[in-house]
Parts: structure tokens; C-alpha cells; sequence
């Protein structure tokens, strides 16, 4: 079994995750971030390169796509709660989603692109 991380663990790794919008998750060990792209495009691109970096760690995320809106929640099954596992696949999401902005306030639905956008006419 994955071994939680430890207090100083996270001490030391939570703090720069929560600065780059990740957050905790209510009633669990988990952290949760959400990215809105620019495109659809963008958002299958980013999900794809995490994808191949979850499964080279054989560690995979909760997560959600709503047109350009990605929604992730990391945590370890096996442990229950937070992991190396999921400090090092954050790490790399954030590195995948480039210039994609952060949704920080969790509490209001999440408006994604095609629902914002003018109906066009034919």
C-alpha cells in the first residue's frame, strides 16, 4: 500500500500546490484544482498528456471535462488520502495546462465556453 504523506511532506509540498490554485477537498484527503482552456481543443490536449503521465505512474485522476472546463480531484485510493503519488501528478498537470486559467471558488457552478458564448444564426 502507498504511504500517506507525512506532516512534514506535506508541509513542505502542499503550500507551493495551493499557490498554483490547488485546493483541499471537503470531507477528504484530496486536492482538487480546475482549469478553464481557451478551446476544447486545448482542454482534450492538456487531458491527454496527463493521461499518459498518470498511467506511467500507474496513478489516476478523478476528473471531469465540460467543453474547455477540466476539473481534477488527486488522491490515493489505496491510502485513502494524499500520496507522493499525487504531489508528483499535480506537479505535472501544472506544467501541461501552460497558460490555462485557474478556477479558484469551488462553491459556484462552472460556466464553460459553449454556454457563454452568443447563439450564431444560421
Amino acid at each position: 500500500m502507498t504511504p500517506t504523506l507525512n506532516t512534514e511532506d506535506r508541509l513542505a509540498e502542499l503550500p507551493g500546490l495551493g499557490e498554483t490554485g490547488w485546493g483541499p477537498v471537503p470531507g477528504r484527503d484530496a486536492l482538487r484544482k480546475i482549469w478553464k482552456f481557451r478551446t476544447f481543443s486545448e482542454a482534450w490536449g492538456f487531458m491527454s498528456r496527463a493521461a499518459l503521465a498518470a498511467e506511467k505512474l500507474n496513478h489516476h485522476p478523478e476528473w471531469s471535462n465540460k467543453f474547455n472546463i477540466v476539473d481534477v480531484t488527486l488522491i490515493t485510493h489505496d491510502c485513502n488520502g494524499l500520496s507522493a503519488l499525487d504531489i508528483s501528478l499535480a506537479k505535472q498537470m501544472d506544467k501541461f495546462a501552460g497558460e490555462a486559467a485557474v478556477i479558484s471558488d469551488h462553491s459556484e457552478p462552472i460556466t464553460c465556453l459553449c454556454e457563454t458564448r452568443p447563439n450564431r444564426t444560421a
